[in-house]
């Protein structure tokens, strides 16, 4: 299957597009972003990897054909997990949160969470594909992003916010100018996952609580998720502030601890064998 298959996408407007796996039919496909700018373009999140990212991106003509435009492009992961760090390794340029540096380039399919189903996959990307199989490659990042920073693509700026909680290095992307926040898993309509073995409630709290301070000091107007569809401010601070009244909840402390023991035992079950 070529790449030209592989993936869609959609035009959200003003050098934005939204880009997803057909075949990964899983609430785990992971939506991924195509950000233009002047002199920078940016992907946010890389989905699996099973298919070119870069392939499709330049066949489609998503860049356009702008001579002075020579920078490659920054693939950007908002955390590690395998189903947005799977396609780092096919870009030059990678960024992803110093917390999470060491999983990437040791190929830690332990920390980015791998774990694929045959039945997710509705069409094999080649003959005799097998889900287990699949494995994160190792990439070393080129730009190990903190706290603050800025991602200049020229017409716009991107500022990394660490909301650390489903992940370690879990970050939200937020263009302040457009009040739009690329939320990775830090945040997206659906149950909201704080049980993985490096997940942390606590920090998923203060995570939230900056979310709703987002939104309060209105800062943002539409969120662009990790997973499923966009939605508005309004949104945004029911399900952060959500999370954090239930998060301190008993049976909610029982749910995590019991869901984070079977994650560790079924992780470190499928993934003892080497990394390819």
């Amino acid at each position: 299957m070529s790449a030209t298959d592989w993936y869609a996408h959609k035009s959200i407007g003003e050098g934005l597009y939204w880009i997803q796996e057909k075949f990964f039919e899983s609430s785990n496909r992971a939506n991924i972003w195509l950000l233009r700018g002047s002199h920078q373009d940016v992907v946010i999140d890389t989905g699996l990897g099973l298919r070119s990212l870069p392939d499709y991106i330049n066949t489609k003509g998503l860049l356009g054909d702008d001579p002075q435009r020579k920078n490659p492009i920054l693939a950007i992961a908002t955390h590690a997990h395998f189903d947005h760090s799977g396609g780092l390794h096919q870009f030059e340029q990678v960024g992803v949160h110093s917390a999470e540096v060491d999983a990437l380039a040791n190929g830690d399919n332990f920390e980015t969470v791998t774990w694929l189903s045959d039945r997710e996959i509705v069409q094999a990307p080649w003959p005799g594909w097998r889900a287990r199989e699949y494995r994160v490659k190792a990439v070393q990042p080129t730009h190990i992003l903190q706290e603050g920073d800025f991602i200049n693509l020229g017409d716009r700026q991107l500022k990394v916010l660490h909301m650390p909680g489903h992940s370690r290095g879990s970050i939200c992307l937020h263009d302040g100018d457009n009040k739009m926040l690329f939320s990775g898993d830090v945040v997206y309509d659906g149950a909201m996952i704080d049980w993985l073995p490096t997940s942390r409630v606590s920090d998923y709290v203060s995570s939230c609580e900056r979310l709703v301070g987002l939104v309060d000091s209105e800062q943002v107007d539409q969120v662009m998720p990790g997973h499923y569809h966009t939605f508005g401010a309004k949104r945004l601070h029911h399900i952060a502030s959500g999370y954090i009244d239930r998060a301190g909840t008993c049976p909610a402390r029982f749910s995590t601890f019991a869901w984070r023991t079977l994650a560790g035992l079924v992780l470190r079950a499928s993934n003892t064998r080497g990394i390819c």
